[in-house]
């Protein structure tokens, strides 16, 4: 007897272990894998270049790009809720061939983009901390980010863990930056004072543009869709919505308070000193001149930041693939497929940080092509029913759309001019 015990007490083990994650699994809702995408290299460039120049005179746009991403991301986790679709799938399913091919091929750029921006801010952290080349740099990052998927986020347990830890990892560095650099008083106290609405000073209107268009990511709302799809199955329709409500709110209110702080504290470190053609690298040398500490931190965040947003990316690009041609392919391929331009990029020797522009200028130009059927799909009864918007939901999602896609042209144009 003791020795069938002792046989089938490894198995039991391992059943209490599935469970243990199961049951934390739970505590990660799709809000909290999204608001991955939210605290990504291009926020931190964004953010830093912005608290550099101007304080933080723009914590209102951070603010308020928070809020329109809130409803954004709300409407994409409803449409798959209410439908048991993907935003993808819908679109293949309501619109002409000819859209459908332009819908898609855009949507793979803009993942191909987000695997340049999270990879290539990985290389630069991996450069700063430890002085790797930046291929080398990518290199690492990509094998770390195939093997984050190796954990099956097709389905709720280890990715949804790995990844909250890491947003945890993130958000706690900067915490840490915030007290060595001042104080969480006076951090707070500098962000409240940067809550009044104003363009003052030079350059504030193309940075706030920059604010908003990395915040509002299109493949955040391509996959929220999928795993809103995911989650609840078997809960009543109405419950689900007030979960995701609940959901979006603390996941993104904690990202939008991340990017705040990001601001702050380049704000307190630089002051004045400009960032330069170099944000991250301004940012990392002037944390590193106030506290030695400050300056590893923010390298780590970026790192951290970079690790998970990349897995993030490739899953909503599979989300993407498998909805507009009802196909998939192993997420390892489609890793190394997404992954050979942003390789090419770091093999001859582009320069970082002008890699890192073009591809939030991308990511930009992706924006409308997300939004447009999103407000569409939701507002529209014949998909929705009785989850179809109510008409306040409507006009705000169609004035977020219109303003950040209008914004999103001026970044477009500053940069190519």
């Amino acid at each position: 007897m003791n020795a069938l015990a002792t046989t089938y007490a490894p198995a039991r083990a391992a059943v209490r272990r599935r469970i243990a994650i199961r049951r934390l699994a739970r505590l990660c809702g799709p809000g909290l894998i999204v608001a991955v995408a939210y605290v990504d290299p291009g926020n931190f460039a964004t953010n830093t270049q912005a608290g550099a120049a101007l304080g933080t005179r723009l914590v209102w746009v951070v603010v308020a790009a928070s809020i329109s991403a809130m409803l954004v991301q709300y409407l994409s986790a409803k449409l798959g809720a209410v439908t048991g679709r993907t935003l993808p799938e819908l679109c293949r399913e309501r619109y002409g061939l000819g859209t459908r091919w332009l819908l898609w091929g855009q949507a793979e750029v803009v993942t191909m983009a987000t695997d340049l921006a999270e990879v290539l801010g990985g290389a630069i952290a991996l450069r700063l901390l430890f002085g790797l080349p930046l291929p080398l740099g990518g290199a690492v990052v990509a094998a770390a980010g195939v093997a984050l998927l190796a954990l099956r986020p097709d389905r709720r347990g280890p990715f949804d863990l790995a990844i909250a830890a890491l947003l945890v990892g993130v958000v706690g560095c900067f915490v840490a930056q915030a007290v060595l650099v001042g104080g969480l008083g006076a951090t707070a106290r500098d962000a409240a004072a940067g809550l009044p609405p104003s363009l003052a000073g030079d350059g504030a209107l193309l940075l706030a543009t920059g604010i908003i268009g990395a915040t509002v990511m299109p493949h955040a709302v391509y996959l929220h869709s999928q795993l809103a799809r995911r989650d609840g199955l078997g809960v009543p329709v109405a419950e689900r919505l007030r979960r995701h409500r609940r959901d979006i709110g603390v996941a993104l209110g904690v990202a939008g308070v991340t990017n705040v702080v990001i601001l702050v504290v380049a704000a307190r470190a630089l002051a004045g000193r400009p960032a330069g053609d170099d944000p991250i690298l301004g940012a990392f040398t002037a944390l590193g001149d106030a506290a030695p500490a400050a300056g590893i931190l923010f390298a780590v965040a970026l790192l951290v930041a970079a690790l998970a947003a990349s897995g993030v990316g490739t899953l909503a690009g599979d989300v993407v693939f498998q909805g507009f041609w009802r196909r998939r392919i192993p997420l390892t391929l489609r890793r190394l497929v997404t992954l050979a331009p942003t390789l090419a990029v770091l093999a001859v020797g582009a320069d970082a940080t002008w890699a890192l522009v073009v591809s939030q200028v991308v990511l930009c130009c992706g924006v409308p092509f997300a939004l447009v059927p999103l407000v569409r799909l939701t507002a529209d009864r014949a998909v929705m029913g009785e989850g179809v918007n109510r008409r306040l939901t409507t006009a705000a999602a169609l004035a977020v759309t219109v303003v950040v896609s209008a914004l999103d042209l001026v970044l477009v144009a500053q940069t190519l001019l």
